[in-house]
This record gives structure tokens, C-alpha cells and sequence, in this order.
């Protein structure tokens, strides 16, 4: 079987094999923006990855149209998820397809209403996003109790239906038969409990609440994303780990509204991989599973991603992630966490950067003057692997690579060939117009 490398810089190639090198596969990225992120990690590791299952975030599509035939040819399944033009992709995410428990809820309710990147940077009061998660929990429940083989949209339509009346005292809602009735079928399901914190609230106390999760379900579930969510096939995650699979995760680089919604399929994918791999025999997954978090610290917090990062190596599960700067970690994640996150990487590739903060603690690493880093020229790197000593190294060169050559010359003649359809088409249009 052939083995899998992690390229991290020119000269620095790493086995995959957790068992052989004794560190687990975590990669953390740090480059300010043009830096070569792109070029001389992401790419690489597209090229490298032969055996295991890769769930790739990108922002350019080229990427998705360049790689496409050569997993093709590996024998890869392909899923293409693609959030900037959601009718494009060729499967879908429903988040309500891996709710099982009580407990998944709740998980799924509160990786949505926290999703909202702008909520990360306000003071407000936790109180609101409780209630929320509280109304939409309910919501999630009465669907799963009423509708076979429900999707989230189901869940969205109930939302869209509600109705508040919060000009008296108490509050009266369009949804209140609907749960009196399950009420007076299971007066202590689930559901009803949910529902019960909400519709208990003081009148005003309630809209806001409701307008605070209706505002951000239309930030997360555009048109077109609820449109996906229908017409194409569901993502399965146990799948991936039990079949080589290659999904492509397109976002945008201008709309951050997109993170808000990948942030919560990140949370999710982490969640049930965990979970499948502990009913698994030995406790790991079947096939091991990367995941390639490109602008990880832009969007919003991924729940609970500390506490899965610490665990991921016996799981068989690794994630590179790619970031601008630390302080961007820590500004996202919180001091402590960031600290958590990034002890739980192995592998650290500083590609420079103008984030002071980041430099100071790339001094300390290195026991170099701090001027050393700061004014680092461009196209050099810093490779640091637990228990050993820093390299410092150039950005492997991917255009050096004979099959990334190949690959993009069949790529370059694919899109001439594209280009001449195109241009033949028009011409063909122009000559039946002046008939």
C-alpha cells in the first residue's frame, strides 16, 4: 500500500503513520494573507493524499475542477459541497440527518445560534442565546415527533410559520396549539419542555428572543441553501470513514456569512466522527480522515473543538489548519483555547507574517532576536515538529512536483478546449442572428 507524506517545506517530508513517528498529524499553518498557504500546504497535501479520506475547504474552484480526475483515478469517491453556488454541488449537508439523541438537539441548536460570527465580538447577555437555542431546540423536536423522514427545511418551514404576539403581558405564539396538543398526548416529552422555557418568558423578553434566532437562521440558510438541502444527496459521514472520500468544501473569501454555516458542518463532521470511531472495534476509524480548515479562526467558533483537538490522534482523525496570525486564533478562541489548540498540534510551519504578537512567540521558539523573524524574507519558512529542533527552509515549490505538472497541463488544455466551445458557440449565435 502506498504511504501517504506530509510536505511542509522544501526538504521536510513527514510519514502520516502516527505509529512510526510518535506525533499525531495535527498541522498548524501561520502566514499573513499571499504568504504561499495555498500553494505550499493545501496543495500538497491534495497531491499526497493516496489512502485516507481528505475533507478539503477551499476558496478557489480551480481547485475543485484540478483535482477532481486525479482522485477520480485513485479510486476516490467525489463529493463536491459547493456554499457559493449551493445548486452546483452534487450533495448536500443536512444537520438534522445526524441527530439521534436528546442530546444532538441541543448540540445541533447551539452550533447553529452560535454560529453568528458578529455574536463572538458583542457583550451581550449569554441569557439570549440560551433562550434561543431553547426555541430552536423545540422546533428540532416537534419536526423529528411529527414528520417521517424530516429534513431541516421542515424545521426552517415551522420556523418561518411562527408568529409572535407579544403585546400583552404573556406571549402568544401560532405554534401554541400545535404543542398543546403533543402537551396533552406527552406532557413531559422533549419538545414541549423546550417550548414551555420559551413561551414562559416575559412577553418583550420573548420577541427578542425570537427575533435574535430568526435573524440568524436568515444570515445561515439562504435560498438557494435550502434549495440544496432538498434536491441533492446527503453527505454520510461514517461513509467517509469507512471509504476513501474526497469532499471539496467551497466557501467564499468575501461573503463571511458563508463561515457561519461551515463552522456548524465542522462541528458536526468532528462530533460524528468521534462517535462512530468509539463503535468501532478498536476505537478508530476504519479509514483515517484529514480535514483541511482553510482561514480557520475568520468565521466563528467551531463548539467544542478544544476538547475533540485533544483527542482526535486515537481517533484517527487530524486537521491542518490554516490561519493569519495567532493573535487571530486567540481573538476568535480565547486565550486559554488558543494555547489548547495549539499544543495539540505537532507540527507548526510559520510563513511569515506582519502579526507582531505571532513573531514574539516565534522568537521564544526559535531563541532568535525578534528581528530575525519580523523581517524573515519572503519565500523562507520556519518547520517546527515536536521533539525536534526547528528547521527553518524555503516554501516547497509545488510547481517543482512532476504530477502537479501533469495535472495542471491536462488542467491548462481542458480549459483552452472549454474556451474554444465558448468562442464557437457565440460565433454560431452571431451567424444565425444576422439570418
Amino acid at each position: 500500500m502506498e504511504k501517504e507524506r506530509m510536505i511542509l517545506g522544501e526538504g521536510c517530508f513527514y510519514s502520516m503513520d502516527c505509529n512510526e513517528t510518535g506525533l499525531n498529524n495535527n498541522i498548524i499553518v501561520c502566514g499573513g494573507s499571499g504568504s504561499g498557504k495555498t500553494m505550499s500546504i493545501s496543495e500538497p497535501r491534495l497531491l499526497e493524499t493516496k489512502t485516507s479520506s481528505l475533507v478539503a475547504t477551499v476558496t478557489k474552484r480551480r481547485i475543485v475542477k484540478k483535482y477532481q480526475p486525479l482522485f477520480k483515478e485513485r479510486g476516490y469517491e467525489i463529493l463536491d459541497l459547493n456554499y457559493v453556488n449551493p445548486l452546483e454541488s452534487n450533495c448536500a449537508y443536512d444537520p438534522l440527518e445526524y441527530v439521534e439523541s436528546y442530546h444532538d438537539i441541543t448540540f445541533l441548536a447551539e452550533s447553529i445560534v452560535k454560529a453568528d460570527p458578529h455574536k463572538e465580538k458583542s457583550n451581550a447577555d449569554p441569557y439570549w442565546d440560551k433562550a434561543a437555542i431553547s426555541l430552536l431546540s423545540a422546533l428540532i423536536a416537534y419536526i423529528l415527533m411529527t414528520k417521517e423522514n424530516a429534513t431541516f427545511v421542515d424545521v426552517l418551514k415551522l420556523l418561518d410559520s411562527l408568529e409572535v404576539d407579544n403585546q400583552g403581558e404573556t406571549i402568544r405564539t401560532s405554534l401554541d396549539s400545535r404543542f398543546e396538543y403533543i402537551a396533552s398526548k406527552k406532557p413531559g416529552c422533549f419538545a414541549v419542555s423546550c417550548y414551555k422555557s420559551f413561551s414562559c418568558l416575559p412577553a418583550r423578553t420573548a420577541g427578542c428572543v425570537y427575533g435574535t434566532l430568526n435573524t440568524t437562521i436568515d444570515t445561515i440558510f439562504t435560498p438557494d441553501l435550502r434549495k440544496m438541502l432538498v434536491k441533492k444527496k446527503k453527505i454520510d459521514f461514517k461513509k467517509m470513514a469507512s471509504k476513501k472520500t474526497i469532499l471539496f468544501v467551497t466557501t467564499s473569501a468575501v461573503n463571511p456569512t458563508l463561515n457561519c454555516f461551515i463552522n456548524m458542518f465542522y462541528a458536526q463532521i468532528f462530533k460524528q466522527l468521534f462517535e462512530y470511531a468509539e463503535q468501532c472495534p478498536n476505537g478508530m476509524l476504519p479509514v483515517p480522515v484529514h480535514v483541511l480548515c482553510d482561514d480557520f479562526a475568520t468565521g466563528s467558533r467551531i463548539l467544542n473543538f478544544t476538547e475533540y483537538i485533544s483527542i482526535f490522534r486515537e481517533k484517527r482523525i487530524s486537521v491542518t489548519l490554516l490561519l493569519q496570525s495567532e493573535s487571530q486564533l486567540e481573538q476568535m478562541y480565547g486565550s486559554g483555547n488558543a494555547t489548547t489548540i495549539i499544543n495539540n498540534c505537532d507540527s507548526y510551519i510559520y510563513l511569515g507574517g506582519m502579526d507582531l504578537k505571532t513573531a514574539q512567540n516565534m522568537s521564544l521558539r526559535l531563541n532568535r532576536p525578534l528581528e530575525d523573524i519580523l523581517y524573515m524574507p519572503i519565500g523562507q519558512e520556519v518547520v517546527i515538529r515536536r521533539g525536534q529542533r526547528p528547521i527553518i527552509t524555503r516554501r516547497y515549490d509545488i510547481q517543482k512536483n512532476e504530477l502537479y505538472q501533469e495535472i495542471t497541463k491536462e488542467y491548462n488544455r481542458q480549459l483552452k478546449a472549454a474556451e474554444r466551445e465558448r468562442t464557437n458557440r457565440n460565433l454560431s449565435t452571431l451567424k444565425e442572428d444576422e439570418k
